[in-house]
């Protein structure tokens, strides 16, 4: 019986791997800036704490020296998790992750003075000084934030507690990853040949992707046993994380964690009611596509395993060069600009982490800092699915590009709401561009369609019913009741039965685990944000593809806004209104659209 078995980190070639020496040379270079770091994180707050209402001047000296720390931790902390996410089992890289995290936290800890005594300075006098003092003008959207946030901010000694905590806190996602990505042994699966081969966060998805019904169905089990062997400690870990959600929106005198995680952002609570609500509205459209996927096939029931089982027998491979080549040109309608910088982070400046090894963590991600490249780390394996994996985390990538290179430090970052606008959009895009060269081409046709209905498998139909989990799980939490592994399995097999309705064989305690390897979950109320940006992303595209006037520089002015606008007003420049739930009807009306073309081709 023969095994197939990932390589080793080792034997991954350096031109397919992440180009961590643009950041520090080597570990030693980077324990050199850390140690720098640990000497002058610690001064900040000595220099500036009960200064800032002296005036304009001092308080622009305070940003200067905060955001020039901020920058270079941001390098530190980028560059220790580029080998513990490739290694899980790198234990030195886990200790240097760790220590940066810590530093981080006493770092923001050593601010915690900063808005307290900005909202006692008050705002007429910010006011004034923005006029004052030119190095504060570019904060006026942030202080006009911070005086809407007021309500909200603690004293300094609170605050204060609250920075510290992020550290410990911190460690509840890590502890998930690494319970995942480094302790769980998956079984071998089994392939129908009798074959045995691995099974590993990095191949898992191509397994499901397979024609042989015997491996995914082998390797699903595989997979869920991993999670259900330590359903106690991932419920354990998941009820902390709640725990600490609910703690963080009391101590910041919200009503709830929903309130709390949609506050800060300026979003109202309605976006996400209206994102569920139209969710379970069109079910049936969700219903039928199961139901045509089921025939195709030829099953009486289907599994979940079976949810991304190709519909023919000539998937196209897909190296990571042409992936490349098919991504510049679906995006080209941007711009030489835009196309050249994506083709050089990929194929010359080594943004990408390609491929997969053993060890390396799940998922695939877009990260970095100002000042860094945009880094992409995935597990590509030559099919379609993987191409959009890559296009997708390439609009993450080009979006925080763009920001780091139009926005000061303070505007670097972007919420997640409008995060998944970009990644989505460029999927859209590229897709559209595959339908149109392929046209007389059935069964590469198929093959688009069935990568389309599969990402909106994973934003449009599980992510919104992880985000009615993670409600009801929070809302029992808040509500003083328990929770544990067996009634959180319960909750999420119900929701899941809901949304697949007749077309499924219920494996009761495999579907119902799904929540524990989603680490998603441990950012407060991220993951209906996939669902409103799949949304706002095909709204944006099509007015791209049918050539709205403005559209193209509407859709770049949005990528290089950053954080300088609230994430609808970001939007609406792009333009897209997310405050009604027009934009995910008419993704539905898309997704529908895909099941209809899909019904007559196969």
């Amino acid at each position: 019986m023969t095994t197939h078995v990932l390589p080793a980190r080792s034997e991954i070639a350096p031109e397919h791997t992440w180009n961590s020496p643009s950041l520090f040379e080597s570990h030693a270079a980077w324990e050199a800036e850390y140690v720098a770091l640990s000497d002058a994180v610690p001064t900040l707050p000595s220099q500036f704490k009960g200064r800032l209402a002296e005036g304009p001047a001092v308080l622009a000296d305070y940003y200067d020296t905060f955001y020039a720390l901020y920058i270079r931790l941001g390098k530190v902390y980028v560059y220790a998790g580029m080998f513990s996410e490739v290694d899980t089992a790198d234990q030195q890289a886990a200790m240097m992750e760790g220590r940066a995290m810590g530093l981080f936290s006493q770092l923001i800890a050593g601010i915690s003075f900063a808005e307290p005594e900005l909202l006692a300075i008050g705002r007429q006098t910010i006011t004034r000084w923005l006029s004052e003092e030119s190095r504060l003008t570019p904060y006026a959207h942030y202080f006009d934030d911070l005086f809407r946030r007021g309500e909200h901010v603690r004293s300094a000694e609170v605050e204060e507690i609250l920075g510290l905590v992020s550290d410990p806190f911190g460690q509840v996602p890590n502890t998930a990853s690494q319970l995942a990505n480094a302790d769980i042994k998956f079984q071998a699966a089994t392939m129908q040949s009798g074959e045995s081969i691995s099974v590993e966060q990095g191949n898992v998805a191509r397994h499901l992707n397979s024609p042989d019904r015997q491996l995914r169905r082998s390797a699903h089990e595989s997979y869920m046993d991993g999670y259900l062997a330590f359903k106690n400690t991932f419920a354990s870990n998941m009820i902390a994380a709640i725990k600490r959600d609910v703690f963080y929106a009391r101590a910041r005198r919200h009503t709830s964690s929903l309130e709390a995680a949609l506050f800060p952002y300026n979003i109202p609570e309605e976006v996400f009611h209206n994102l569920i609500n139209t969710f379970r509205a069109n079910l049936p459209t969700w219903h039928r596509y199961w139901d045509i996927r089921r025939r195709a096939l030829g099953l009486d029931r289907l599994a979940l395993y079976d949810g991304w089982a190709p519909l023919t027998g000539s998937s196209p491979t897909v190296p990571y060069t042409q992936a490349v080549e098919w991504i510049s040109a679906g995006m080209a309608p941007l711009g030489q600009e835009y196309v050249d910088t994506l083709r050089r982070g990929c194929l010359v400046e080594r943004w990408v982490d390609v491929y997969p090894n053993r060890g390396k963590r799940q998922g695939a991600f877009s990260s970095g800092w100002k000042g860094t490249l945009p880094f992409i780390m995935m597990s590509y394996n030559d099919t379609l699915v993987s191409m959009s994996t890559l296009a997708h985390e390439l609009g993450h990538s080009m979006h925080s590009y763009l920001t780091w290179k139009h926005q000061p430090a303070v505007y670097s970052d972007y919420s997640l709401f409008v995060a998944e606008v970009a990644s989505n959009f460029n999927q859209a895009m590229v897709r559209a561009h595959l339908l149109k060269i392929s046209a007389e081409d059935r069964n590469f046709q198929i093959a688009v369609i069935e990568e389309a209905m599969s990402n909106f498998l994973r934003y449009f139909f599980i992510m919104p019913t992880l985000a009615r989990f993670e409600l009801e799980a929070h809302e029992r939490i808040e509500r003083g009741e328990g929770l544990s592994s067996d009634s959180m399995i319960d909750l999420m097999a119900g929701l899941l039965a809901e949304g697949y309705g007749g077309a499924f064989e219920a494996d009761h305690d495999r579907d119902g685990i799904m929540w524990a390897t989603f680490n998603h979950l441990y950012a407060n109320f991220y993951v209906f944000q996939y669902a409103t940006g799949i949304s706002a992303a095909h709204a944006l595209s099509q007015g791209i593809l049918d050539g709205k006037p403005g559209a193209v520089d509407n859709y770049l002015s949005f990528l290089k806004a950053g954080s300088s606008l609230y994430p609808l007003d970001a939007l609406k420049l792009a333009g897209v209104d997310m405050a009604s739930p027009a934009a995910v009807e008419k993704t539905f009306a898309v997704m529908a659209g895909y099941v209809d073309r899909l019904e007559k081709l196969v």
